[in-house]
């Protein structure tokens, strides 16, 4: 399904990620696990095509799409979650959750959006209120179904449990089992591997620009990092502030 082949990415003439490579299929749940400031966005970004690649290949279903735009990413069905949401507040949930369709011209939205209200009924129920009368739980929520509008075959979440409740964490993971039942694919960035360990099928680990697959290992019907193979605590490299918890800390949704 995806494959990503030692790319590398600057910013600002900064060298971000370095000959990085990862591949994922279809129906499975890879975990990207790395401190803050390790890359895991611009890895995602790259794969969606939000930032440059200077060199290395990203193909999709063995097609290149390195030099693909966004949109045209989107209408191969690759959907992004950006960790901070970014939703329009004066705008209903259910507008939101559309963008992606009306923005790249998904022919089938009102398939897709009712496919969605099956999969997370409960963003049915706030669907005509604006983004910012809802709890930061209800956002990451709308987030990911504005996500899964374009990503009907891959998903790409950044720190989709980072500041959530304990029950929306469980709930999210709920959702992400069942997607991965109706076989997308599903890559997970993390800083702190506990938050995604038991929904992995495998991991990478990302560290200063490059990535490593980790192994894991079965335990009660679960998946655990092998010890000492991953950090599971964030941390910030020395010298770059930690990033806030978000405003999702706390949040009983």
């Amino acid at each position: 399904m995806l494959e990503v082949h030692r790319i590398d990415v600057d910013i600002a003439s900064v060298s971000i990620l370095r000959n990085a490579a990862l591949d994922l299929q279809a129906g499975q749940m890879v975990g990207l696990i790395g401190r803050n400031g390790a890359g895991k966005t611009t890895f995602l970004r790259a794969i969606m095509g939000l930032a440059s690649i200077r060199s290395g290949q990203v193909t999709f279903d063995h097609a290149d799409i390195t030099q693909a735009p966004p949109q045209r990413r989107a209408l191969l069905g690759i959907g992004y979650m950006p960790e901070d949401r970014r939703l329009v507040p004066s705008m209903t949930a259910e507008d939101n959750i559309t963008v992606p369709a009306w923005s790249v011209g998904i022919p089938d939205q009102e398939d897709r959006l009712a496919w969605i209200y099956d999969v997370m009924p409960e963003t049915k129920v706030f669907r005509h209120r604006p983004a910012s009368s809802l709890s930061g739980g209800q956002q990451k929520l709308v987030a990911l179904a504005r996500a899964l509008m374009a990503g009907n075959r891959l998903l790409l979440l950044d720190e989709p449990s980072e500041g959530v409740a304990p029950a929306l964490a469980r709930r999210m993971s709920e959702i992400l089992h069942t997607l991965k039942d109706d076989g997308l694919g599903i890559l997970i960035a993390e800083s702190n591997v506990r938050h995604c360990a038991d929904l992995m099928d495998r991991m990478f680990a990302i560290e200063r620009g490059a990535v490593e697959s980790r192994p894991l290992r079965r335990k009660n019907g679960g998946t655990v990092p092998v010890a000492g193979a991953i950090p599971v605590a964030d941390a910030s490299p020395a010298g770059v502030p930690a990033r806030a918890s978000g405003e999702l800390a706390g949040d009983s949704t």
